[in-house]
């Protein structure tokens, strides 16, 4: 069983037992949360399709860590002949939760 969610504004495929990243969700370590925008729910051979959402499907989760971080992205600039160089870096901040049940 599987279930189409839409986390933060983003499209997660999630299975029960699942660990994800998704981006900075207000709960603390530990809290439980629902997601109600499920998008698609496949249970066996019966699929159901949402428009936008499917009515009464829910999925629940638990948070591991509140403040993930992702990997270090570079951002390397530089203009030829003229001496100028600059490297910077980025780390998103993430939220890693476990999702618990598809109903």
């Amino acid at each position: 069983m599987y279930a189409i969610v839409d986390i933060a504004s983003q499209q997660f495929k999630v299975e029960a037992g699942m660990d994800i990243f998704v981006n900075r969700l207000k709960a603390k370590s530990g809290e439980s949360v629902e997601f109600d925008k499920v998008l698609l729910v496949q249970d066996g051979e019966a699929v159901k399709v949402g428009t936008p959402y499917v009515e009464g499907a829910l999925v629940k989760a638990t948070v591991l860590d509140d403040d993930a971080k992702a990997k270090k992205v570079l951002v390397f600039k530089k203009i030829r002949r003229k001496g100028f160089q600059t490297l910077n870096g980025h780390r998103q901040k993430l939220t890693k939760i476990h999702i618990d049940a598809i109903a």
